[in-house]
């Protein structure tokens, strides 16, 4: 009994309102459930219908698998946080340039057809560029603020996908594009901050090596 109430006060202790703040604006940006939107119904349109749950639960449950397994991963790998990190600012560069150019480079080619989970779970949702952006917030920010992000940006994509016809009337067009447009900077700035930090951090890391 001690020892959870040591862990829960330590987790207490770790909670920074601006860590927090700032992996839910990267991860609203990364998964962009907003700029899907139009993806969604045209998924409906063609008799594709998504299941808001399902979706939910599945996507959720990757991105926190990949965030406490990605470790272990990289280790089996031997690559360190900062180089995975500074991979990862180069993945959020180039899905800002997709947001702001209007452009594809990532393109879905997977042979599966079931809406839910491809492409709305794989890879709007829990996609390489969550995946890296879980581990490169992971470099800088507590793990507690990391989740609790993640968690509220879950329950945002849950009611999204409920609401996806509401929210479209809602916004309209140019709403939807103004929102892709002003995340797009937003992750470019992220990227280039993810970039330089991590850079900074490795080059220190192979000075003090060859010393």
């Amino acid at each position: 009994m001690e020892n959870i109430i040591a862990f829960l006060m330590g987790l207490i202790k770790q909670l920074d309102f601006q860590e927090f703040l700032s992996a839910f604006i990267v991860l609203f940006a990364v998964i962009d459930i907003i700029g899907s939107i139009p993806i969604i119904l045209d998924l409906k349109q063609k008799g594709r219908p998504v299941n808001a749950i399902k979706a939910t639960v599945i996507a959720f449950t990757l991105l926190v698998g990949f965030f406490f397994a990605g470790d272990m991963l990289l280790k089996l790998f031997q690559v360190d946080i900062a180089s995975f990190a500074l991979a990862g600012a180069f993945v959020i560069f180039l899905m800002s340039l997709e947001m702001i150019l209007d452009i594809e480079i990532f393109k879905n080619t997977g042979p599966i057809k079931e809406a839910t989970l491809v492409p709305l779970v794989f890879p709007l949702l829990a996609g390489a560029g969550a995946f890296t952006t879980l581990l490169s917030l992971r470099a800088e920010y507590a793990t507690v603020n990391i989740v609790i992000a993640l968690t509220l940006n879950m329950v945002w994509v849950f009611i999204v996908l409920k609401l996806t016809s509401l929210i479209e009337r809602f916004l309209g067009k140019g709403g939807l594009y103004v929102i892709r447009k002003f995340f797009g900077i937003i992750l470019l700035a992220i990227s280039a901050r993810l970039f330089t930090a991590n850079l900074t951090s490795l080059i220190e890391q192979f000075q003090a090596v060859t010393r």
